[in-house]
Formats: C-alpha cells, sequence, structure tokens
C-alpha cells in the first residue's frame, strides 16, 4: 500500500555537492538549450498580492518538523561553466533541460537536476524570492479542492508533506521551488508549475539563497 506521501504526490504532481566536483559541459542561457497547484498556506504571511487569486494570508509558522528521510539524488549536482549575464546569487531554471542552475561569480554555476511542470503547466518569466521556509506545511487552494475534495485541507510541515524539507517562494505566484518526498520524479515533467528537487539538494540551495533573488524561468 502506498503511503500517504506516495499518494498525495503523485496526486498533486507537486515541488551531494563533492568537495571537489567535476568541471561539466557549459551551460548557455541564450543559446539552443534555451503552482504546483498550490495556493494559499496559512502559515506564511509574507503579504497577499492582488494578482494573487489564492494570496497569502494568516500567521507566521514552519509547521511540524519530522526527522528527515535519507534521499539519493538521481541526478548528483556539480559545478558547470555558465556563460551568461546573470549575476550571482541568481537562480535559472531551464524546463528544457529540466535543471536549476545558481550563478556563482568567475563564470560557473551549481547545477542541480528538478522536476518541471507537466504538459499545460509550464511557464518562465522572471521573478524573485520572496520567502524562504523549512518544513513548510500546505494548504491546497480553492480549485485543487474542487477537483479532488478528498485531499486534505491542511498538511503540517514533514516528511510526509509533498512540499518537502525546504520552500522557497516565487514572487507573488503559487509556485514554489521545494523539496520532494518522490526523489524518483525528479528530471521530470511532473507538477503543476513548482520546480521541485529532492530534499537533499533543497537544503543546499536554501543556504545559498537569499530573499530577493531573481529567479529566471526559461522554456
Amino acid at each position: 500500500m502506498k503511503t500517504l506521501a506516495t499518494a498525495l504526490a503523485g496526486i498533486l504532481g507537486v515541488c551531494a555537492l563533492s568537495a571537489s566536483p567535476a568541471l561539466a559541459n557549459p551551460y548557455d542561457p541564450f543559446g539552443s538549450n534555451a503552482g504546483d497547484d498550490y495556493g494559499s498556506d496559512p502559515a506564511y504571511a509574507y503579504g497577499r498580492a492582488t494578482d494573487d487569486p489564492y494570496g497569502y494570508q494568516g500567521t507566521v509558522g514552519q509547521g511540524v518538523q519530522a526527522a528527515p528521510q535519507a534521499q539519493v539524488a538521481p541526478i548528483p549536482r556539480e559545478i558547470v561553466a555558465f556563460n551568461g549575464s546573470y549575476k550571482p546569487g541568481t537562480i535559472v531554471v531551464s524546463t528544457a533541460e529540466r535543471r536549476l542552475y545558481f550563478v556563482m561569480p568567475n563564470g560557473e554555476a551549481i547545477r542541480y537536476g528538478v522536476g518541471v511542470g507537466r504538459p499545460g503547466f509550464t511557464w518562465s518569466g522572471v521573478k524573485t524570492v520572496t520567502a524562504k521556509k523549512e518544513w513548510p506545511s500546505w494548504t491546497p487552494p480553492a480549485a485543487m479542492i474542487a477537483r479532488r475534495p478528498d485531499l486534505p485541507r491542511y498538511m503540517a510541515g514533514g516528511v510526509e508533506n509533498p512540499l518537502g524539507a525546504r520552500a522557497m517562494y516565487i514572487g507573488s505566484t503559487e509556485y514554489r521551488i521545494h523539496g520532494s518526498n518522490e526523489p524518483d520524479t525528479i528530471g521530470q515533467a511532473v507538477s503543476s508549475g513548482c520546480i521541485r528537487m529532492t530534499n537533499e539538494d533543497v537544503t543546499d540551495l536554501y543556504e545559498r539563497v537569499k530573499v530577493g533573488a531573481k529567479v529566471v524561468v526559461l522554456n
């Protein structure tokens, strides 16, 4: 029998760097490589946005943290040469590649494998990281509840939560860069628009990213 986490992640389609990593092939964001369906989280009070149909409202809280579970990253993260004009600290997501780049100085970036939006749920644009949360809780939006009335109305943060160990909220959208309790889905087009990572990778990225960092999503 599937666990609650596996069942929920399947329903939703949700979102180790070594000491001397190898230098991989360079990525050119200007070259030829050119929400999850999540809504408001009552524990997220960054502020209500008029262009967000669900909004973020409520009181600040981190949910209930559970003991982390080990995950084996199916796509190892690595330092790569990065040919682009983005400032260090920028996040660049290549939907086509299903990779996320965290830009560093000296023409390099850390490349992570990610899960991206499935057909009909892809998007692109330039946003900023507006908030960060450890072990985020989750509240399905009204549209999702309408489609799946059997879903829980609220799930506290923890290893059973489909948002995983960390979440970085993208602008005033419903989308997040977040962890996952299904690491085998990384590298696939599986979500409803969120960018999902393994819990290990999202924790690594979370420590590097600052609130206010630019997020560039390319198709």
